[in-house]
């Protein structure tokens, strides 16, 4: 069975099974047959994971809000993303690609500049600097902020290759960090901007947990409260991949791929497209709300 196979029916076991922990272990247990019975993988790229640029600000894509005078917005409105597959380059610790990677478990992975590697390693992302923001809201509970919750994030390269996994970034365990979200419910990342790969649409994936504790302890692998994926808007991606160096590649993926062909966001992305402001000198701001069921 091909790379691109494993990786649809994995998205479709996704989809099919709910986030409890029985069931999630169930998931984990069918993918990693899948993956054992294929054998090792060559990673030459990454994989895993058209909407306008719109306007920065908290509550513009799951729902509507206001801004206070502290520079936070009171979601007024939201609903709870879909559960969406981790993909084949988590590094959550669960087995994928055929590994059984764990990026929590690094010294130094709670950080809010993940343009970098931590513990043993050193290298740095190059690309357009973005700083990735994400509102966290309980969509059961008027959209009221959630408050020391840890969101981990990860996703690809300018040209859409995954550290820790993808040929030539194996030892390197960039664009991957954690957060804790604050009394507003928000983190905030300073990253670059994501790349693109055949296949699929622009996205940064995350992983929310209870607690930092729950993020990084090595016996609470899988027991996520939600995992999901944030879409990037088609005209921020286009100015980024067609001005910027080192994103060309990315470019012509995004002109093989759209909203409606993509394995992940093609039941809908209302709920999951970032807006975004900003420019090629001065950098961009992505920002998302996620509303998640507590």
């Amino acid at each position: 069975m091909n790379a691109a196979r494993r990786h649809v029916l994995s998205t479709d076991l996704e989809r099919m099974l709910d986030a409890s922990p029985e069931r999630r272990r169930l998931l984990r247990w069918l993918s990693a047959g899948v993956a054992l019975s294929a054998g090792p993988m060559a990673l030459a790229g990454c994989g895993g994971g058209g909407g306008d640029a719109g306007t920065a600000g908290f509550g513009s894509t799951t729902g509507s809000g206001t801004t206070t005078g502290s520079g936070s917005t009171t979601v007024s409105s939201c609903t709870a993303v879909p559960t969406e597959t981790n993909g084949p380059y988590p590094a959550d610790g669960t087995l994928a690609s055929s590994q059984r990677l764990n990026a929590l478990a690094l010294s130094g992975i709670v950080r809010s500049d993940i343009r970098t590697s931590v513990a043993s390693a050193s290298g740095t992302a190059a690309g357009v600097v973005a700083t990735l923001k994400i509102k966290l809201v309980n969509a059961n509970s008027g959209c009221a902020n959630l408050a020391g919750y840890a969101i981990y994030v990860w996703h690809c390269t300018r040209d859409g290759n995954y550290s820790l996994y993808s040929s030539g970034h194996t030892g390197q365990n960039y664009l991957r960090g954690v957060q804790v979200t604050d009394a507003n419910g928000e983190v905030s990342f300073t990253t670059i901007f994501p790349g693109a790969y055949s296949g699929r649409w622009p996205h940064i994936h995350y992983e929310v947990y209870p607690s930092e504790t729950a993020a990084i302890d090595a016996g609470s692998v899988g027991d996520w409260t939600k995992v999901s994926q944030i879409a990037i808007p088609e005209d921020a991606c286009r100015t980024v991949y067609g001005s910027a160096s080192g994103y060309s590649s990315s470019l012509t993926a995004l002109n093989g791929v759209s909203l409606a062909s993509d394995n992940v966001f093609s039941d809908g992305v209302t709920s999951q497209m970032a807006t975004v402001s900003g420019s090629l000198s001065a950098g961009y701001v992505i920002d998302a709300v996620v509303g998640i069921s507590v």
